[in-house]
């Protein structure tokens, strides 16, 4: 047998300890901090201060983490107008409306809505770009109105495009644009309305790129926007999950937000049923054009959401608010998808 080392103990155990324990508060800090800047980048609560990169700066402004919708909105329309193919030409045309809805349109949305919100931010988010002055208003100024220009212009390029007689989809645009500045700004301010904010909101992200991208590929009609404003309904709900985060700065400065109306508890329930109670009514309308299928799909989609605001919306709205809407809104814009698909394989 050969002989075996000897195990020398260390003679400073407790500085050991310390060191490893520094090490892991070195990672977890540094892990943290990793964090705090993604989500300073995509415009998400619990961001970190002090980016000093301008073009960083901007980006934030634009909150990218919510073109999302804006963009899965085209796709829905697309597939509802039933007469979208895989060709090269269509590829880029969806790539040039996500652009539009995206980071042009919803780009614009969100510094708009900072500019106006600027008190209401410094309360409840003192780290966004202009409540901490890491960029001078008339800076701001300028990029609301260059966003603002360059999607009006590209609305009008993808009507042209898409040989419109009647430029549809410029005129969504304007409306879009308009419909996001009395949604921000005074004397209109309609985000001061829980219900007329949050319906604007909603149908922001649901009615305006779906009818955008129908229009890319068919011919719009009232039918089509009903149906996606009635949808909104559903993301009426949505966006009153956006509004816990700021009841502290709503209340302070008068805001009526469906939280600062009702209270926490009151609001959490109309937000939930509202996104559930609206899906399932689509449902019912996929029975009755003989969709069966898809509308079986939509109620299984459902069904994950309403464990997901048990699990986490209805217990801690405040708190779980992120948690919730990235575990549960991928549902929710699957089952636009399939109603999407649906609309489009029965014509309407």
């Amino acid at each position: 047998m050969s002989e075996s080392t000897p195990i020398t103990p260390d003679p400073n155990p407790a500085e050991a300890l310390d060191s490893v324990a520094n090490n892991s508060n070195e990672q977890a800090n540094t892990s943290a901090d990793r964090s705090a800047k993604t989500r300073q980048l995509l415009g998400m609560k619990g961001a970190a201060s002090g980016e000093t990169s301008i073009w960083k700066i901007r980006l934030q402004l634009m909150k990218p983490i919510t073109w999302i919708p804006l963009i899965w909105g085209v796709v829905c329309g697309a597939a509802s107008s039933g007469n979208y193919t895989w060709t090269l030409e269509n590829v880029l045309k969806v790539a040039t409306c996500m652009l539009l809805a995206g980071p042009l349109m919803t780009g614009y949305t969100q510094i708009l809505n900072d500019y106006f919100d600027r008190e209401i931010d410094a309360i409840n988010e003192p780290y966004r770009p202009i409540p901490s002055g890491a960029i001078p208003l008339p800076q701001v100024i300028i990029q609301i109105w260059v966003l603002l220009i360059a999607g009006i212009a590209l609305a009008f390029a993808l009507d042209v495009w898409s040989g419109h007689e009647f430029p549809t989809i410029t005129a969504i645009a304007i409306i879009g644009s308009f419909i996001a500045y009395i949604y921000s700004a005074p004397p209109l301010k309609l985000k001061q309305n829980g219900w007329l904010g949050s319906y604007a909101l909603g149908a922001s992200y649901i009615t305006l790129p779906w009818s955008t991208g129908h229009a890319l590929f068919g011919d719009l009609n009232s039918t089509i926007v009903i149906l996606t404003m009635f949808y909104s309904l559903a993301g009426l709900g949505i966006a009153i999950v956006n509004d816990f985060k700021s009841v502290e700065g709503d209340r302070q400065l008068g805001l009526q937000s469906l939280p600062v109306m009702f209270g926490i508890t009151t609001a959490a329930w109309i937000c939930v049923v509202t996104i559930d109670v609206f899906q399932g009514l689509i449902a019912a309308y996929l029975v009755s054009i003989h969709e069966n299928l898809y509308a079986t799909i939509l109620v299984l989609l459902i069904i994950p959401q309403i464990t997901l605001q048990d699990m986490y919306f209805l217990r801690d709205p405040v708190k779980n608010d992120v948690k919730y809407q990235a575990s549960a809104q991928p549902f929710l814009v699957l089952g636009m998808l399939v109603t999407g698909l649906a609309l489009g394989h029965a014509g309407i």
